[in-house]
C-alpha cells in the first residue's frame, strides 16, 4: 500500500504586528503563529453552506464546488496544514426550521447530516485534484467518514492530509461557527479563516451605509463592545478565551484563500486585545 504524501517543509516563521504568538498553540512545533508576509503552518477553514449553492439558490452547484475545490487547492500547495468546517446552509438550516415548528435537536441533527453532505462532496472534488482528503464526522457516519478523533486529525494534517470536519460539534444548539472555533483550538490552528461574502468587517452594514468604514484590525474587546456579530456569541468567546486570531475576508474574490495563508493583508483580522483597532484604507 502506497503511503499518503507528507507535508512539505515548511519556512520559517516570524511573529506578526497583526497576529501575536501563542505559546499555547505553538509550543509542540516551536513556531509562532503568523499573518503578513509568511505562510501559515496550520489553519482552519470555515465555509457556508451557501458558497457552494450556485444560481439555483439551494443544494450544491457542481461548477460552484469546482471553483471552490480549485481555491483550496492552491492555498493547498503552499504546504499548509489545511483543515476546514463545512456549514450545511444550502441544503437545511436547523435554526429557521426550529421558527417553523420543528423541534430544535432534532432540526440541529438534520442539519448535521446537510454538513456531511458537503462535506463528501467537497473532499470527492479535492481528491479529484489528487489532494488527500479525509472527512471526519463529530456523528458516527462510518460508510461516509471517519469519526472524528483529535489525535487522528492532527496525524492526517501531519501526513499532509486535508481533514473536513463535519457534523458541526456533533451537538445540538451549537453552530458549524462554533464547531469552526472549537477544531481550529484542538488541532493547534495558527488562525481561523471565515469566508464570507462580504470583505471584511464593518461598522454598518455597508449595503445600507455609503459611509459604512471597513475595519483592518480590531480586537476582541472592540468587537464585542461594537457589536459587530463576527461569529455566534459561543463561537467568538472560544475564539477570544484561546486567543485564537480570526480573519473574515471575501470568499467569491478568487486567489483569496491563496492569498491569506500566505499572510497576505487581506480583509479584517480579529486579535488578541490591544487597542490597536485601526479601520482600512478606502
Amino acid at each position: 500500500m502506497s503511503k499518503a504524501p507528507s507535508s512539505p517543509a515548511r519556512p520559517a516563521h516570524t511573529t506578526s504586528a497583526g497576529i501575536p504568538p501563542n505559546p499555547a498553540r505553538d509550543r509542540d512545533s516551536g513556531q509562532t503563529a503568523v499573518a503578513g508576509g509568511q505562510v501559515c503552518r496550520r489553519v482552519l477553514l470555515k465555509l457556508s453552506g451557501e458558497a457552494l449553492v450556485g444560481k439555483g439558490g439551494y443544494g450544491i452547484d457542481p461548477e460552484v464546488l469546482d471553483l471552490v475545490a480549485d481555491e483550496i487547492a492552491a492555498a493547498a500547495a503552499l504546504g499548509v496544514d489545511l483543515g476546514i468546517v463545512v456549514g450545511g446552509g444550502n441544503i437545511f438550516r436547523g435554526l429557521s426550521a426550529s421558527a417553523r415548528g420543528m423541534d430544535r435537536a432534532s432540526a440541529d441533527y438534520v442539519g448535521m447530516l446537510a454538513t456531511v453532505m458537503n462535506a463528501v462532496a467537497l473532499r470527492d472534488a479535492l481528491e479529484k485534484r489528487d489532494l488527500v482528503t479525509r472527512v471526519l464526522s463529530a456523528i458516527d457516519i462510518k460508510q461516509l467518514a471517519e469519526p472524528y478523533i483529535r489525535q487522528r486529525a492532527i496525524r492526517h494534517l501531519e501526513k499532509g492530509r486535508i481533514c473536513i470536519f463535519a457534523a458541526g460539534t456533533g451537538n445540538p444548539f451549537f453552530t458549524t461557527d462554533t464547531a469552526a472555533a472549537l477544531r481550529a483550538v484542538e488541532i493547534g490552528a495558527e488562525v481561523l479563516l471565515k469566508a464570507t461574502k462580504v470583505d471584511g468587517v464593518y461598522d454598518k452594514d455597508p449595503s445600507v451605509y455609503a459611509d459604512a468604514r471597513r475595519y483592518h484590525r480590531v480586537s476582541f474587546d472592540d468587537a464585542l463592545k461594537n457589536d459587530l456579530r463576527i461569529m455566534d456569541a459561543t463561537a467568538f468567546a472560544l475564539c477570544r478565551d484561546n486567543e485564537m486570531p480570526i480573519v473574515v475576508f471575501d470568499m467569491a474574490k478568487k486567489g483569496n484563500i491563496r492569498a491569506v495563508v500566505r499572510g497576505a493583508d487581506v480583509g479584517t483580522t480579529i486579535i488578541k486585545d490591544n487597542k490597536q483597532t485601526r479601520f482600512a484604507e478606502v
